[in-house]
């Protein structure tokens, strides 16, 4: 099964990154459309997930952020057919083992959204950080770290895009918000964003396919 929401972030994406990387996007987007409609359990998914980027190597700056979309969709369509407590089964332990090393912090703000939306509140970094993360608490001080660029960021809300691509530039290369530090904090800048503020998004881009495919994502899952 697919989750509507998820096939329309995902053929979105696709189709921003094959775009600027003239790449066959129906071919793409129906590979992997495949991949998550399949009825297999979900390492045999991530298999097939891996196997369909090994076929676009151009697209390989999107592997695991389509990892967290797989996840998104497990956890939106396929668990429907499974045993209500399945998440707190051993199975499902093992399996969050075993895909530890996979996947990007964009889950969480995934996670978030997909919140927001049941809640009906409008999404906000700083709800993201404290209430969703909640990265002042002392046990959650893992959070606290990896969440540090955006922490340390959070006045760049009331500044400009262009602000933030400079901001972006300045994070740690080790940091594992490297990459999603700019559409994520775009994202937040305007979750409501004019065709002409995309524009400016994408004008300050430095990685304009990327960028604009997580973006995307995040708008798409920010709709109703």
């Amino acid at each position: 099964m697919m989750d509507p929401q998820i096939q329309t972030a995902l053929t979105s994406a696709v189709a921003v990154f094959a775009e600027k990387n003239e790449l066959n996007t129906k071919a793409i987007q129906n590979d992997l459309i495949k991949v998550f409609s399949s009825d297999e359990d979900f390492l045999s998914k991530v298999d097939l997930l891996d196997a369909a980027f090994d076929d676009y190597p151009q697209m390989e700056a999107l592997r695991e952020v389509f990892f967290d979309l797989l996840l998104m969709n497990f956890f939106s369509a396929d668990v429907i057919k499974l045993e209500e407590d399945y998440l707190d089964s051993p199975e499902w332990e093992q399996i969050e083992e075993d895909t530890l090393d996979r996947g990007t912090e964009l889950l969480n703000v995934l996670l978030y959204l997909n919140e927001c939306k049941d809640e009906d509140i409008e999404p906000e970094l700083e709800d993201f950080l404290k209430e969703f993360l909640l990265v002042e608490e002392d046990e959650f001080q893992d959070e606290h770290r990896i969440y540090e660029p955006i922490i340390a960021n959070q006045i760049l809300m009331e500044s400009s895009v262009e602000d933030i691509a400079k901001a972006a530039v300045g994070i740690d290369e080790e940091s594992e918000l490297k990459e999603l530090f700019y559409p994520i904090m775009c994202f937040f800048y305007d979750v409501e964003p004019s065709t002409d503020v995309k524009k400016t998004i994408e004008q300050n881009s430095v990685a304009q396919d990327f960028d604009m495919a997580v973006f995307t994502i995040l708008e798409n899952f920010n709709q109703n």
